[in-house]
């Protein structure tokens, strides 16, 4: 029995990690599940797996907190990011699978990779903003990781055994979000309403909204180039309205390999927890009849303007990428306040990057630093 500590369990890669441990309860159990604020949603998923120890990293009021703990009194109950932290180190898990969103997962992922456990991740900013701190830590403590995003799932599952030195570039497909059909001269008019609709996955409001951006694909990109070890102009995103094929690995000979099923997260989610096994699994399944035709096309500059952003910056490197990631994440809460348009995220983020002196080998308290500092002086500034 694989021990899982879930992180973010109330999200969407949160319910859908609930979905594949209900199906697959002989082969996992839950050890360890944390929330941000939603103690009414993680109090019952804890009843139903029986978990043993709970961390609620948003709620700070003390007579909440009794409230919690009196409910599930049989339960360790912790509050605060840095009581994860601590359960992380001292609780017994096999896997712990990081689906906190956004910058907040950083400091878990290296709390997992510390312990030596295999990290399961689905918080790509963990790699965005601190990959050539990350990895090494995986490496030094002998961990493992395993991509749970279904794009890099993909690559992985596609590049097998291969050496570096046979792929010629990897290709990420992207959805091409809400509005990859819209007119340009409606942008100004999009409302959050709009934006949180996407047209293929099921997923949370930031990732939706970035996707509707593409800052997801640049981010993607970013997390791409970190976990296979290649260069940037060896990684690229291509539209693909469909998201029935999920990433392609063109090799040297110039064959390509692509992994593709029906959308939906459970898939990879399951594969980073069951690697290097495949499990039986029905949760999932494609009908290749019914599938539609298969498009690609290019990334318009005009239309996605932050996502030649974010390469610009990943191409950069040191701390600019952390810095475009908070001032995205602030842009983000703008908008959704109704504070600034649709269109002025992407100048939000430009302004951030501008204004910031780059710093080669930033330590992990600079990220931190750099992550918070960007993100009040935005929110401050509207």
């Amino acid at each position: 029995m694989v021990k899982i500590a879930l992180l973010g369990a109330s999200g969407s890669i949160g319910t859908s990690t609930l979905a594949v441990l209900r199906e697959q309860s002989t082969q996992f159990s839950l050890v360890l599940a944390s929330a941000h604020s939603d103690h009414a949603k993680l109090l019952k998923i804890a009843a139903e797996f029986d978990i043993p120890c709970l961390a609620f990293t948003g709620i700070t009021d003390p007579t909440t907190q009794a409230e919690i703990r009196a409910q599930a009194p049989q339960r360790r109950i912790v509050f605060g990011e840095d009581a994860l932290i601590g359960a992380l180190a001292e609780t017994d898990y096999d896997t712990g699978l990081n689906a906190i969103s956004g910058s907040a997962g950083l400091r878990a992922s290296f709390a997992i990779a510390e312990r030596g456990k295999r990290l399961a991740l689905a918080n790509k900013e963990s790699l965005v903003m601190a990959g050539h701190l990350l990895l090494p830590l995986i490496k030094a403590k002998g961990a493992e990781l395993l991509p749970v995003d279904s794009e890099h799932s993909a690559i992985f599952q596609a590049i097998g055994a291969h050496p570096r030195s046979e792929i010629r570039k990897l290709h990420i497909t992207a959805s091409g979000g809400a509005f990859r059909d819209l007119p340009l001269e409606d942008f100004a008019s999009i409302t959050v309403e709009q934006a949180l609709r996407h047209p293929n996955w099921d997923m949370g409001a930031k990732v939706t909204l970035d996707s509707a951006t593409m800052f997801n694909k640049a981010l993607e990109v970013m997390e791409a180039h970190w976990l296979f070890g290649l260069p940037y102009e060896r990684i690229e995103a291509v539209i693909h309205p469909q998201s029935v094929i999920h990433s392609l690995v063109e090799f040297v000979d110039g064959s390509l390999l692509a992994q593709m099923s029906v959308p939906d997260m459970k898939l990879p989610i399951l594969y980073a927890l069951s690697y290097p096994h495949r499990l039986p699994s029905e949760l999932v399944q494609t009908d290749l009849t019914a599938l539609p035709a298969l498009s690609f096309s290019p990334i318009d500059k005009e239309r996605y303007p932050l996502y030649y952003l974010g390469l610009e910056v990943a191409q950069a490197g040191g701390i600019l990428p952390t810095v475009l990631n908070s001032a995205n994440e602030a842009a983000l809460r703008l908008f959704q306040e109704r504070k600034i348009g649709f269109t002025q995220i992407h100048g939000v983020c430009a302004e951030a990057v501008a204004g910031f002196t780059n710093e080669a080998e930033p330590s992990l308290e600079s990220i931190i630093h750099a992550n918070s500092e960007v993100y009040r002086r935005i929110i401050r500034s509207y």
